[in-house]
């Protein structure tokens, strides 16, 4: 389940970034993976020998990133790339790129792509950020964001569903767990009939393919990467897909292959109820500003009454065409959304959110926050932005179980020891009325040298799921940040050690003798 454009902001939302992210299904491939062909052999050659008409990233008069974009030196482009690499004769797409271009072009390492997770998550407006994380190294680099196959300027999708996030909750019986299967096939319906013919392309191994093809237009014989959350996964399968075509590998916030799968957050819940504890507890600390309890158990309280009384009907919040109506099946997802980040300003917007919905569970007016009425519309409407390319990434790449009885049954047993969020990983989703995916997922059949970060108390790409990874790539090391209940760390958490491992690796192609740990900073 993370950072941006306006999706990726949301303080609402950061998890949910993983939240695709959150992926953690099984990957199984059951074919073994083949050295890559050669892009003339495969029929691509025109696709990586494409000259690429670099310029001037503003795309209109209120293009306020393509602005900032402009401003920092960064200069965009599109890509083309086939719809189907089965069919490189056939439909064409594009894939937007950028690049802020190496400074010091005596010391010049050579290119590093970005992506920022989801699946979904954009990454052309990233490379400013990127070389701010990478400090001085960052002038060594070309860096180059990227906005995946049907994601932000490049070729769109919008399957104009009613919902930003499909990962809802089940609620608290049998009559909500069957309108979640009505309102998750009619999502699946919405994007078949608006869609159908793209579908089956929106996939990890063909994001993964067209990076390649952006690694051959700029030259490069071998291109590195900086992934996080959903990103990680993305970079393990370019590995696994072109062995031999990269460099430096930063996986931050690693998702298990063998977890990929249509439910996502499925195997998350004690991560994040530790996470909502450790909440709780700077809640109390801060009772006079948001009035939730005195103490982690009165917080928690005040989180259970909240859950029953939207149960027992919609919770309303706000007023007038900013009033949304939050029921059971909608609470456990934005409890899940506010606690991927542990830092103070992120809690303070979680505690905002709380004190709303406490107070309108006590049928109180409440106003909603400015700031978190966008992502409201966009979570709970599906307003504001494109909606639909996280699921068809995660559907396509992994078959579902068809079954909504499989479901229910996962969904009663799994509630018992987590009441508030086993509704919600075991819930059904868009992927069990999915047409089956083309292709395989990805198994891991060849070691590759990586650098994994991770937080132990990630509360997304759980912290199991880096070591798994680490494990299935012998050669990598793993740089740990213990004390830490936070998705994505490099460059956006603030943690020194943290930073200095990855930018250590990153200007001396070097992995550390051995793996790291880092403790997270005071304050």
């Amino acid at each position: 389940m993370t950072p941006v454009s306006p999706a990726a902001r949301r303080a609402l939302a950061v998890g949910l970034t993983l939240a695709a992210c959150l992926t953690s299904s099984p990957v199984l491939a059951t074919a073994a993976e083949t050295p890559a062909q050669d892009s003339s052999e495969a029929g691509l050659d025109r696709y990586y020998r494409q000259h690429l008409g670099w310029g001037s990233c503003i795309k209109g008069p209120d293009d306020t990133t393509g602005r900032d974009l402009d401003q920092a030196g960064v200069q965009c482009a599109d890509v083309t790339v086939p719809l189907d690499y089965a069919d490189p004769r056939g439909r064409t797409i594009t894939v937007a790129i950028s690049r802020l271009k190496a400074t010091d072009t005596r010391h010049r390492t050579g290119a590093i792509l970005l992506n920022n997770g989801g699946p979904g998550g954009p990454a052309l407006q990233s490379p400013p950020q990127a070389r701010a994380s990478m400090k001085e190294v960052g002038a060594r680099y070309d860096i180059v964001g990227f906005d995946p196959r049907f994601i932000g300027r490049s070729t769109a999708l919008d399957c104009g569903l009613p919902v930003g996030m499909t990962w809802l909750s089940a609620g608290t019986g049998r009559a909500g767990f069957d309108r979640q299967v009505t309102l998750q096939k009619g999502l699946a319906d919405k994007c078949r009939a608006t869609d159908a013919a793209v579908l089956p392309h929106i996939t990890t191994r063909n994001t993964a393919r067209d990076m390649d093809v952006i690694r051959g237009t700029l030259g490069e014989r071998k291109i590195s990467f900086l992934g996080y959350s959903y990103g990680t996964y993305l970079g393990t399968v370019y590995t696994q897909m072109f062995p031999g075509r990269y460099d430096r590998m930063v996986l931050d916030g690693a998702i298990n292959p063998n977890d990929y799968r249509p439910r996502l957050l499925k195997g998350t819940e004690l991560e994040n109820e530790k996470a909502l504890s450790d909440w709780a507890a700077w809640a109390a600390e801060h009772h006079d500003t948001y009035g939730l309890g005195r103490s982690r158990a009165e917080v928690l309280a005040t989180v259970d009454r909240i859950v029953a009384a939207a149960a027992r009907g919609p919770l309303t919040i706000g007023a007038g065409a900013d009033a949304f109506r939050i029921d059971d099946s909608q609470v456990p997802l934005l409890f899940f959304s506010g606690i991927a980040d542990d830092t103070a300003p992120a809690r303070a917007s979680f505690g905002e959110l709380l004190s709303v919905l406490a107070k309108a569970a006590q049928g109180r007016p409440t106003t909603v926050p400015p700031m978190l009425v966008p992502e409201l519309r966009y979570v709970l409407r599906g307003e504001g932005e494109p909606t639909g390319a996280q699921s068809a990434v995660i559907c396509g790449d992994v078959a579902a179980a068809r079954d909504p009885e499989l479901y229910w049954r996962d969904i009663e047993r799994n509630r018992i020891a987590h009441p508030l969020f086993g509704a919600l990983t075991n819930n059904i989703n868009p992927c069990a009325f999915w047409d089956s995916p083309r292709e395989e997922p990805t198994r891991v059949r060849r070691d590759a040298p990586a650098l994994i970060v991770a937080a132990t108390g990630d509360p997304r790409t759980t912290y199991k799921g880096s070591v798994e990874l680490h494990k299935q790539l012998p050669s990598s090391r793993l740089v740990t940040l213990e004390g830490a209940n936070r998705h994505a760390l490099f460059g956006r958490y603030g943690n020194a050690c943290v930073d200095d491992q990855v930018n250590r690796y990153l200007a001396t192609g070097k992995l550390p003798a051995r793996d790291q740990t880092c403790v997270k900073q005071a304050g």
